[in-house]
């Protein structure tokens, strides 16, 4: 591909004309590592004050701060005759609660995902993305209604700046996929991957009703955690770090984000004004609270922003599972979180009204919430 030149000031720049020759080649930010350049695009370089560099972007990056750990050994132990079993099932529940309200994140360890599966989704994630791009590109698509396709940044055509990141989705929201809709490649290992996805889902949804407050199968019975989209992000080592992010500050539009990461490291939460580094831990997953959330649970659970950082070695890879509702229903906060002194922050949505305004802005850098606010 051949990068436009422009100068300081960008006149002569055509970032239409630069995108599309890029997104022609079907090859993804990879196809730029692999062609060979030193220098990145202009439609993939973010304005000083959103890099970590800037000083004026709260960018504290030495902090102390961790996200809590949560060991969920004994989750499922909670006989009412087994009083110390019932204790760790509630300590659980608490430390679900408390980090869901304080940091919208926090990271689980003994959640009966083997590492063997998971190690194998990596492997198989990055095998798809280091294919040759002739190979890669038949299932290149931005098209939402493709349940499985291969794509760079969602938001290309729409945000100002894009990320350094190819993605390969795998869309379960209606259902689960024939054999036959997968890459050979990672067939097996997405299949396998899965199956504990929807366990876990399960689990999270008793105890994240829990940690409301509410009945265990609440949120089950309300269909507000009922399938999922698979994103498996690679981001390949970039020549210019500084200049670039793998993942814009966001939030999630999801109820529910569970993440898979490699050990590379990048993966940034933003808490107390500042950003703070989630250390890739052996056998950990992470989960974040999702926009989605925050407004059935009127602000009591925080979808919080975050953002990937990219370097010079690599790649890093990753496969977040996000986690929505019934793409059928309407939700609003749910009324046990509603009264006189606390009256509802939110109006009535669904899921798909929710996505289209979140797509149609990009990753911007400023929450699609706020779009739904009373």
């Amino acid at each position: 591909m051949e990068v436009v030149g422009f100068d300081k000031e960008g006149a002569g720049y055509d970032r239409a004309k630069e995108v599309k020759e890029f997104e022609d080649t079907k090859a993804g930010v990879k196809g730029l590592v692999d062609f060979g350049i030193l220098k990145l695009p202009r439609f993939l370089i973010h304005p000083p004050e959103s890099l970590p560099s800037s000083p004026t972007s709260s960018n504290n990056t030495t902090s102390t701060l961790q996200v809590p750990v949560i060991d969920f050994t004994g989750y499922d132990d909670d006989d009412d005759d087994d009083d110390e079993s019932c204790c760790r099932r509630l300590k659980i529940v608490r430390e679900i609660r408390e980090a869901s309200e304080k940091w919208g994140f926090f990271q689980m360890v003994n959640h009966g995902v083997p590492v063997s599966v998971m190690d194998e989704m990596l492997r198989v994630i990055r095998e798809f993305h280091e294919q040759s791009k002739e190979v890669k590109k038949e299932w290149y698509s931005r098209d939402p209604k493709v349940r499985v396709r291969y794509f760079c940044n969602g938001d290309l055509l729409v945000a100002k700046v894009a990320n350094w990141r190819d993605t390969i989705m795998f869309h379960f929201q209606e259902g689960p996929l024939g054999p036959e809709a997968y890459p050979l490649v990672c067939r097996e290992a997405v299949i396998q991957y899965m199956e504990h996805m929807f366990k876990l889902r399960e689990i999270l949804s008793q105890l994240l009703s829990e940690a409301l407050g509410l009945k265990r199968d609440y949120l089950k019975n309300r269909e507000c955690m009922k399938g999922e989209t698979v994103v498996c992000h690679y981001y390949p080592p970039c020549p210019e770090p500084d200049l670039t992010l793998g993942a814009t500050k966001h939030s999630d539009p999801s109820c529910l984000t569970i993440l898979l990461q490699d050990t590379m490291g990048g993966l940034q939460v933003f808490h107390e004004n500042q950003w703070v580094h989630i250390k890739p831990m052996p056998g950990a997953l992470v989960a974040n609270i999702g926009d989605f959330m925050q407004l059935i649970s009127n602000d009591k659970l925080k979808s919080v922003e975050h953002r990937v950082l990219v370097g010079r070695v690599g790649p890093r890879v990753s496969a977040a599972c996000h986690v929505y509702p019934n793409t059928s229903y309407k939700y609003g906060p749910i009324e046990e979180f509603i009264s006189n002194e606390n009256p509802p922050k939110y109006r009535e949505t669904n899921i798909g009204e929710y996505l289209a305004h979140y797509r149609s802005k990009g990753l911007d850098g400023s929450k699609a919430l706020h779009y739904f606010r009373l």
